[in-house]
């Protein structure tokens, strides 16, 4: 499915290659709509691209990549994960899962309702949901010399 959006959005999107670009867009983007930085703590991209006008965005990876949250556990991400993406709010988002002890879940939405409660919640298919402090997903800023 994630596929199929991609093509249908690609043509009015703003689309970035090359390792390092793919990583800094994918930040910058995630920063642009007051999400935290690491939330998607992606290595060997391949494409990144964002349809402004509806807010759909894609990142294509070499392969599938597992990440260990400290604190919080296991997250898997596709080869392809995609979504719309608004200020504070990942939705409707593909490719993404999160391992808890022995169970798996697929993330649908992540979202940040009261920045002031700093806490950024996970909603799962199954419409499951849980919160964790923001500060789990975020890095600390260089400093401006």
């Amino acid at each position: 499915m994630g596929s199929e959006m991609i093509l249908k959005f690609r043509e009015n999107a703003d689309i970035f290659q090359g390792e390092e670009l793919c990583k800094k867009k994918s930040n910058e983007m995630l920063e642009e709509m007051l999400l935290p930085n690491n939330l998607l703590p992606l290595e060997e991209f391949e494409e990144v691209g964002i349809n402004r006008e509806i807010g759909f965005f894609w990142l294509k990876l070499k392969k599938v990549q597992k990440y260990k949250f400290p604190k919080l556990g296991d997250t898997i991400y596709a080869t392809e994960i995609s979504g719309y993406i608004e200020p504070r709010r990942l939705k409707e988002l593909k490719g993404v899962t999160a391992k808890e002890l022995f169970l798996t879940f697929t993330v649908v939405e992540i979202y940040i309702d009261d920045p002031s409660s700093g806490k950024i919640n996970f909603k799962t298919a199954t419409g499951l949901s849980r919160k964790h402090p923001i500060s789990s997903f975020e890095l600390p800023k260089p400093v401006k010399k």
